[in-house]
């Protein structure tokens, strides 16, 4: 099983690199490919901001959602080279970062293991 810590240090990693993917990776040039990883780099850094986990900001979105979006994700990523086409130019980052968000959806601790304090009762 993953931590929620650790999943929080993934979120955020993996964000940065699906962001900055299109330029390492040198798939700039295809305006598709570009915009689904920077897409799911936002969506990554998004939903980890407002889940509550020891990752989120906000707090707002239960970590069973993020993990559901995790996988759904995940599989978009796994498919999207075929799906828009560009799996010609460049299809290996998403297929990573697809594997291993539906991994660590399926495997992350779903459920915080700490007492919540006072002030998040309220």
């Amino acid at each position: 099983m993953i931590s929620r810590t650790f999943h929080a240090c993934l979120d955020y990693m993996s964000c940065a690199v699906l962001i900055f993917a299109p330029w390492a990776f040198k798939f700039s040039d295809s305006n598709t490919a570009m915009a689904v990883s920077i897409g799911a780099g936002v969506m990554i850094l998004l939903s980890s901001l407002i889940t509550k986990y020891e990752g989120g900001v906000f707090r707002i979105m239960p970590m069973s959602v993020h993990l559901n979006l995790d996988i759904v994700l995940g599989i978009f990523l796994l498919a999207s080279p075929w799906l828009f086409s560009f799996r010609d130019k460049v299809h290996w980052p998403h297929l990573i970062f697809g594997i291993l968000a539906i991994i660590s959806g399926f495997l992350t601790v779903r459920k915080s293991t700490k007492q919540p304090s006072a002030v998040e009762n309220i």
